[in-house]
């Protein structure tokens, strides 16, 4: 094994699996010690953590007094920057210049380049394995930047999934060791598969709570269809028993002023038991919110355990897209999340969630 490797693991940790066989002065001794080397490093831990790692898996050096001390170990990875030109560089070379052109069958067609008079066809374009050299030159001739010890582990591995590999640096060494960093899909397996678990049981669970909800809501209506016929009814009471009666207003006037400080009392009352402002919303969603807890427990449906999953998809959401962003790639939901109606309902929630903290904030402001 001559090559390092960058995998991901189950708790989100990274195992770096290095050959120090390839990177010692004396590999024989090196690969008689046993097999590559696993770490298990977290993206938010320093450089300077896996460089205190590696170093107490070398042999030590000796220096002109004598002493004994660890060797130095830097880490490596390809200039972004220089990436970028040199593949404008070689797109460069590769455009015609002065294109011989001829008419064929009434459609111009490019049958060379012409370069310092002589005719000479077009250069193909280097094959991953000539990239994959000279990307493995340049960390010799300067290609490679070396990154402070300071940095964290996760933004190191951020640039260096650009260039698809980052060297390590042992002094004393033959060459360096080279790493291949894991792809988007590589990063992002365990996230993608605790993702698809997550949507197969949101999946079972919304067709139920989406059906209680349904229920729930046609009761709240046809209560509030039956509040405003009562409202109805009283105003007709009100106005036969004040015009079209022996009692008449000076009758009826004391008993609408009751009736509406009992309102008041009723309401006041209200908002002392719910903590709730009193008003046709507030009403219409508490009718709302206790036939549906009656419906999910008649069902099994438990309100608890759909917003954990809720709250653990979103955040796998958060966390693949975040990955995606740092690979520069576009990360098709529909592939994981296999479901639609899965992905409005991970949506809405979160858009409610978020509407509900930003009310209960201005309420804080406005106490």
């Amino acid at each position: 094994m001559t090559k390092g490797k960058l995998v991901t693991t189950p708790s989100r940790m990274l195992k770096l699996i290095l050959p120090l066989a390839a990177g010692t002065k004396d590999q024989a001794d090196a690969a008689a010690s046993g097999a590559p080397l696993a770490l298990l490093i977290h993206p938010q831990q320093p450089l300077s953590y896996l460089e205190r790692l590696i170093q107490s898996e070398l042999p030590v050096l000796h220096d002109d007094s004598g002493k004994e001390r660890a060797p130095a170990v830097d880490f490596l990875a390809e200039d972004s920057g220089a990436n970028e030109d040199r593949r404008g560089a070689r797109a460069a070379a590769d455009e015609p210049e002065n294109p011989d052109t001829m008419i064929v069958d009434g459609e111009p067609v490019k049958t060379g380049v012409i370069r310092n008079g002589k005719r000479s066809a077009r250069r193909p374009r280097s094959g991953p394995n000539e990239d994959s050299k000279k990307a493995a030159d340049d960390s010799e001739d300067g290609g490679f930047v070396r990154w402070s010890s300071s940095t964290e582990i996760g933004d190191f591995i951020r640039d260096a999934a650009r260039g698809g590999e980052f060297a390590v640096a042992i002094e004393a060494a033959p060459r360096n060791v080279h790493v291949a960093v894991p792809s988007f899909l590589d990063r992002t397996f365990y996230l993608r598969m605790r993702l698809r678990k997550k949507v197969a049981a949101i999946a079972r669970l919304a067709d139920i709570k989406q059906a209680c909800d349904a229920v729930a809501e046609r009761g709240a209506k046809r209560v509030a269809l039956a509040g405003g016929g009562a409202l109805v009814l009283w105003w007709a009471l009100v106005f036969e028993l004040t015009f079209r009666s022996e009692l008449g207003w000076n009758v009826m006037e004391p008993v609408t002023y009751l009736v509406g400080l009992s309102t008041l009392i009723v309401g006041y009352a209200w908002f002392l038991v719910h903590n709730r402002q009193v008003s046709y919303r507030s009403a219409m969603n508490f009718t709302i919110s206790r036939r549906q807890s009656q419906l999910y427990a008649q069902r099994g449906f438990d309100p608890k355990k759909w917003e954990d999953l809720i709250d653990e998809g979103n955040k796998l959401r958060r966390e693949i897209k975040a990955i995606a962003e740092e690979y520069d790639v576009e990360w098709d939901e529909k592939e994981d999340e296999k479901s639609e109606k899965v992905m409005e309902v991970l949506k809405k929630e979160a858009k409610k969630k978020e509407k509900k903290s930003k009310e209960d904030g201005e309420d804080e402001e406005e106490d």
